[in-house]
C-alpha cells in the first residue's frame, strides 16, 4: 500500500501563541505563566516534531526521527524525571529484577541522538494553531505525535464522584501507569498477611492483555513460597483466559490452585471502596485487598486534541479515531498517534495489542512516514508484529509467550495471526531478558 503525499512540507514560521484556553481549569496554563509564554522559540526553519510522552513510543520515535531527519528539530515532553519500564515491573514485585533494571536516565538517549527533552505536563493541544500547551508555555509543532499511554476511566465506574475515584486509586491503585502506583503496590503485596484479593481486569481492549494473569501468577508465587493465607480472585469480563489461554489455565490449576480463582464473565457493575465489596455480572464479591483497574481509555491528551473517536451510534470508543495503517489521525494527517493509546486498526481484531512492543515499533514506523513525507517521498505503509513473555513460575523461572504476527489480506484489511506458546519453560525466561535488554538498547539505553 501506498500514499503519496499530497503536498511537500514547506518552512512555517514562527506562529502567534496568544489564545488562552476557556472553560477546564484542567486545561488553564499556571497562574506563574502568561498565556503567551514560548517554551522553545524557533531558532530556524527547519521542521519541528514535537512529541508528547517518553514512555516505550516516545522515545522510540524521537530518536529514529533524528535518524530519519537529523536536520530536524525534534522535541520530547514527559512529565515524568525518569523512565520506568512497565514490562519487567510484575517480576521486579517478586525481586527477578532490582529497580535499577527498570528505570532510566531520558536525558542521556536525547542527548546521545540529539533531540530536546523538556520535563513537563501537557495541559492542552489547539490543532488549528499546531500549538501545544504545557506546564512551563506553549510549544509550536509541523508536525505532533500523541504517545501519552492509557488513562484510567475511573468515571465509566463512579461518574462525577471524584471522591471515590481518589480514595479507590490510592488504596486499591492497578499500577499500570508507572511511577509511584507501582511502589505502592510492591508495598502492599510485601505487607499483605493474609485474606482475599480482588483483581479486577479492564474490558478489552486494554493495556499488555496477558500481563495482569502473570501478576497474579507471580503473588500466587510470593504467598505459596512464605506461606501467607491468601486467595486471589481474578474478576475477567471475558468468557475466558486469553491469550495465552491453555498456559495460564495451567498455571492456576498446577502451581495455584488454592490461591487464585478465575471467575470469567465478571463485568463490574459496581465498585464500594469503602466497604471493599464489587458486584459484577458473575456476582457479589468482599476482598481484604484489591488490585482495580478500570476501564482503560487513550491518554488524556489525545482528548485534549479532541481526537477520539466514536462508533456507529455516535457513542466515544474511549481511543483515538485515527487511520489505521498510517496512524495519522484522521482529521489531521499532521497529528499521529502511537502506541496504546491508538485507535482500532482492523475490522477482523479490532485494536493492536497495547503493548510495549507495539508501542517501540509504531514509533519506528511513524518517524519513518514523517521522514518520507518532509523529504518528499511517498509514503510506504508498514505493519508490526508483537511478542509477549510472562513468567508464571518464581521457582524454578519458566514464563509463556505469545506472538502475533500481521499481514494485508485480499480484503486490503489488515489480518492477525496469533501464537500461543502455553508450555512453561526456563527458555522462555532466557528469551524474555534477551528480548527486553534488546528494546532498553534500542532506546533509552546508552
Amino acid at each position: 500500500m501506498i500514499i503519496r503525499r499530497r503536498s511537500l512540507l514547506a518552512a512555517v514560521p514562527s506562529l502567534a501563541l496568544g489564545a488562552t484556553l476557556a472553560g477546564s481549569p484542567l486545561l488553564a496554563a499556571p497562574a506563574s505563566l502568561s498565556a503567551d509564554t514560548q517554551l522553545l522559540p524557533r531558532s530556524g526553519s527547519a521542521p519541528r516534531i514535537v512529541i508528547c510522552g517518553g514512555g516505550w513510543g516516545g522515545l522510540t520515535a524521537a530518536r529514529y526521527l533524528k535518524q530519519e531527519l537529523p536536520g530536524a528539530e525534534v522535541i520530547l515532553l514527559e512529565r515524568n524525571p525518569s523512565f520506568w519500564s512497565a514490562p519487567f515491573s510484575n517480576k521486579w514485585l517478586i525481586d527477578v529484577v532490582d529497580t535499577s533494571f527498570l528505570i532510566h536516565d531520558m536525558q542521556r538517549p536525547a542527548n546521545k541522538y540529539g533531540y530536546q527533552l523538556v520535563q513537563c505536563e501537557v495541559t492542552g493541544i489547539e490543532r488549528d494553531r499546531k500549538i501545544v500547551r504545557t506546564s512551563k508555555g506553549v510549544v509550536d509543532y509541523d508536525y505532533l505525535i500523541l504517545s501519552g499511554g492509557i488513562r484510567d476511566a475511573w468515571d465509566a465506574w463512579f461518574g462525577d464522584d471524584k471522591a471515590a475515584a481518589a480514595y479507590t486509586r490510592a488504596h486499591y491503585a492497578s499500577a499500570y501507569i508507572p511511577q509511584g502506583e507501582v511502589l505502592g503496590l510492591k508495598d502492599r503485596v510485601r505487607g499483605f498477611q493474609g485474606g482475599t484479593i480482588v483483581m479486577t481486569l479492564p474490558p478489552p481492549p486494554h493495556r499488555c492483555p496477558p500481563s495482569p494473569y502473570e501478576r497474579a501468577c507471580l503473588m500466587a508465587w510470593h504467598f505459596k513460597t512464605n506461606n501467607i493465607p491468601a486467595k486471589i480472585v481474578i474478576l475477567d469480563p471475558k468468557p475466558q483466559v486469553a491469550p495465552i489461554g491453555g498456559g495460564y489455565r495451567a498455571a492456576f490449576e498446577e502451581l495455584y490452585p488454592d490461591i487464585i480463582t478465575h471467575v470469567p464473565n465478571a463485568r463490574v457493575k459496581e465498585v464500594d471502596p469503602y466497604n471493599k465489596r464489587i458486584s459484577t455480572e458473575a456476582g457479589d464479591f468482599d476482598f481484604d485487598d484489591a488490585i482495580l483497574m478500570p476501564p482503560h481509555q487513550a491518554s488524556d491528551m489525545v482528548f485534549y486534541a479532541d481526537l477520539i473517536g466514536k462508533d456507529v451510534e455516535g457513542k466515544s470508543t474511549g481511543w483515538a479515531d485515527m487511520h489505521p495503517r498510517l496512524f495519522h489521525a484522521n482529521t489531521d494527517e499532521d497529528v499521529y498517534i502511537v502506541g496504546d493509546s491508538m485507535g482500532a486498526v482492523s475490522p477482523h481484531f479490532g485494536h493492536y495489542p497495547k503493548s510495549a512492543h507495539v508501542a517501540n515499533y509504531i514509533g519506528k514506523i511513524v518517524a519513518g512516514y514523517i521522514g518520507q513525507r518532509v523529504r518528499g517521498e511517498e509514503v510506504v505503509a508498514a505493519l508490526p508484529d508483537n511478542l509477549c513473555y510472562m513468567l508464571v513460575n518464581g521457582d524454578p523461572r519458566e514464563a509463556i509467550s505469545v506472538e502475533f504476527d500481521y499481514e494485508v489480506g485480499a480484503d486490503d484489511q489488515v489480518h492477525q495471526t496469533q501464537i500461543d506458546i502455553d508450555v512453561r519453560t526456563p527458555d522462555l525466561m532466557a528469551e524474555d531478558f534477551v528480548w527486553i535488554n534488546g528494546m532498553f538498547d534500542d532506546f533509552v539505553r546508552v
